[in-house]
């Protein structure tokens, strides 16, 4: 049997090509999830940034306000739910901030409470979708982009961040940056990138974006760029100020004003336009296809593996039982486990 396949158009209008405005409809009206998760120490910008990048008041600082405030024992998880609307697109953003993270006197394993969240949500998904009357839409708390947050200091990366991007980067889709990169010179700042991307060559680090053989030329060459600016070298700013008789948004740094949108003081518009405009639903795509198959496909291969071995082990001690259930004494008598009689036996039981 042949199948001819071809292109062709319809002698007449029929319509299905309004099949892209049914499905734009019907989103518009459910609205997009989008899970992000911050990493970093405490006054880095996380929340700066991300009030920044969606131009929203989403989030306040949970770092140490003054040095007399005692510092966290642990790492906290503190998630932050809000919707914005663009030209009636609805973005329902969930903030997972970290307060405490490679703040303690001892950093040691510090990352494990963020791991084992991330998995939390894996597992919380996994439960609703295999219950026998599941929702029509499942609510999505999987975190789908970590912002790991490096200190400017120029420097090779500090054992705690080798492990912690480690742990992070097998189960989520993680972009580090530099931090408040406005305390560094340009010059400073390039010879800095260069020291972080030789060290993420060096440590086998899974950063994202991945390179994929299903992604189109166009696409895949966007990542190249991407990849050679990671780490994006960013600074946030709330603020307004006045450069050259244009109010933007910047900072005042001991080198003078900065402008955070201009792309040759600041890398700020390649994330935010990476974030949002080119990879945003590949992040949400990337975590169901990608890191929630991986853990769905261990989770479900570790249950099946489960289930074999109690059958096994109940069928064992089936065989044992049946094996055992009768004997023959000494004297021929047949006798049951306890050493009863059996009710089969030839020989007669003496009152």
């Amino acid at each position: 049997m042949s199948l001819e396949q071809g292109i062709g158009q319809p002698s007449k209008y029929v319509g299905f090509d309004t099949i892209t405005t049914q499905i734009e409809s019907r989103l518009l009206k459910r609205g997009f999830q989008f899970n992000i998760m911050v990493v970093g120490r405490s006054g880095l910008g996380k929340s700066t940034l991300i009030n920044t990048l969606f131009s929203s008041k989403l989030t306040e600082s949970s770092g140490r306000k003054s040095p007399t405030e005692p510092i966290e024992k642990t790492t906290e998880i503190k998630v932050s739910s809000h919707s914005l609307v663009e030209n009636n697109v609805r973005l329902n953003i969930n903030v997972i901030d970290t307060p405490g993270f490679g703040d303690q006197i001892n950093n040691e394993r510090c990352w494990e409470p963020l791991v084992k969240y991330v998995k939390e949500q894996h597992s919380q998904y996994l439960r609703k979708e295999l219950t026998a009357q599941r929702e029509k839409f499942l609510p999505d708390t999987r975190v789908h982009c970590i912002l790991y947050f490096l200190s400017p200091n120029g420097q090779k990366l500090k054992q705690l961040d080798i492990q912690a991007l480690k742990k992070l980067s097998e189960i989520a889709n993680v972009v580090p940056i530099i931090a408040k990169s406005d305390s560094l010179t340009l010059e400073e700042r390039s010879e800095y990138k260069k020291i972080l991307q030789r060290e993420f060559i060096k440590y086998n680090f899974n950063i994202y974006p991945y390179d994929s053989e299903d992604l189109y030329e166009d696409e895949r060459q966007l990542n190249e760029d991407i990849k050679s600016l990671i780490p994006f070298a960013i600074s946030g700013s709330e603020q307004e100020i006045q450069i050259n008789g244009e109010l933007v948004r910047g900072r005042k740094t001991k080198w003078g004003s900065m402008n955070i949108e201009d792309v040759s003081q600041c890398e700020f518009v390649f994330l935010r336009d990476f974030l949002t405009r080119t990879h945003l639903q590949d992040l949400i795509e990337t975590t169901a296809l990608i890191h929630y198959e991986t853990f769905r496909s261990k989770q479900l291969i570790a249950l099946k593996e489960n289930n074999t071995n109690r059958q096994s082990a109940g069928q064992a001690v089936a065989t044992a039982a049946a094996a055992g259930a009768t004997s023959t004494n000494p004297n021929g008598t047949t006798q049951n486990m306890q050493g009863i009689p059996a009710a089969n036996s030839t020989t007669a039981v003496r009152m």
